[in-house]
């Protein structure tokens, strides 16, 4: 038979009684008998409070930002200074040469304001992205219906332009009066207009990867695979920004380039792709590909996962309702690729 302790019953006692013990709740011990153990409970006001770190304010003025709007606007004034004196010249040698050099100026002043705008469009156009994917996943945290149906509807006006998502964005308008939960309306979103734009992206990253690792497979420089793996990274962010919706100009695509690096740098990207590469070649691909074939097929494997950084930066939705694309599927159609090649040489 087991030896059952009885409950004990209530009892009144005094706080200075010799038998009554006070002990701290982490404290292991058996109290001796006969003695009353007590653990107090401690007051919720007297509980630490998390106090978030302090945000470190820049103190000073903003010398360098002077320093550089200054030495720009003495720049455009140069520049400005010598297109006028320049035309001055040619009107004093010739009337049809100064006329022609004025053309010539307003010409390169109206293709000059045309680029500004396309770059101020674009830098906006990601910016709104970047607000929109922010608030999806606000959303998708407080489950707001009102700021659900907002996103929607920002969303939607962002892929009007998009012909391939004509029929997603008739059956998301369609839903669109339902009575359905925040969360749920960002999840039925992403479903309907990402899913078209999820594959698309993952093709352009599969075909960018091996591309990059059949040229650096067979070129004979390295300096040629620095420059190669540079055009096609620059290429498939565009490609991709493009897709979900963005408009990146030069100053744009150093922005998204910007991102996709620090989004690696967060996540640890490359620390994963090296470890995939060595634990893929380690099981027996590495006997059957010759050094130049394994390079390449690491080359096409960090492009991949730096496409799936710049998808994570330019996907207006959180991943959400749909899986995101995974680097072991990209090195499996890479790896596919290498060994069809090498069985046919």
């Amino acid at each position: 038979m087991t030896d059952r302790s009885h409950p004990r019953r209530p009892a009144t006692f005094r706080l200075d009684d010799p038998g009554v013990v006070v002990t701290e709740a982490d404290e292991i011990g058996r109290p001796a008998r006969g003695t009353i153990q007590i653990t107090p409970e401690h007051d919720p006001a007297t509980l630490p409070v998390p106090v978030p770190p302090p945000v470190l304010a820049r103190r000073g003025f903003p010398w360098g930002t002077l320093f550089f709007a200054g030495l720009a606007g003495l720049t455009l004034l140069g520049l400005g200074l010598g297109v006028v004196r320049l035309i001055e010249d040619l009107f004093a040698r010739s009337e049809s040469l100064g006329f022609a050099g004025l053309g010539f100026a307003a010409v390169t002043a109206i293709a000059l304001a045309v680029v500004v705008s396309r770059e101020a469009f674009g830098l906006a156009r990601l910016a709104t992205i970047e607000k929109l994917h922010q608030r999806a996943t606000e959303v998708l945290a407080s489950d707001d219906r009102a700021a659900s149906r907002a996103v929607v509807g920002d969303l939607l006006r962002i892929a009007h332009q998009n012909p391939q998502l004509a029929r997603a964005r008739a059956a998301l308008t369609s839903h669109a009066g339902e009575i359905i939960d925040g969360a749920d309306m960002i999840r039925l979103a992403e479903r309907e207009l990402m899913t078209p734009l999820d594959m698309e992206a993952r093709r352009l990253v599969s075909v960018a990867a091996q591309r990059v690792s059949i040229v650096t497979a067979v070129s004979p420089r390295a300096l040629i695979d620095v420059l190669f793996v540079l055009v096609a990274s620059l290429r498939l962010i565009r490609q991709l920004a493009r897709l979900y919706g963005g408009r990146p100009g030069a100053l744009g695509m150093i922005r998204l380039l910007r991102h996709v690096v620090a989004h690696l740098a967060i996540t640890g990207g490359m620390a994963a792709s090296d470890s995939l590469v060595q634990q893929m070649l380690g099981h027996g691909i590495a006997a059957k590909l010759s050094q130049r074939l394994g390079e390449g097929v690491l080359n096409g494997l960090l492009t991949a996962r730096l496409g799936l950084a710049a998808i994570d930066v330019t996907r207006p939705l959180p991943f959400a309702a749909l899986p995101p694309p995974r680097l072991t599927d990209l090195a499996s159609d890479l790896l596919r690729k290498k060994e069809g090649k090498e069985g046919e040489e």
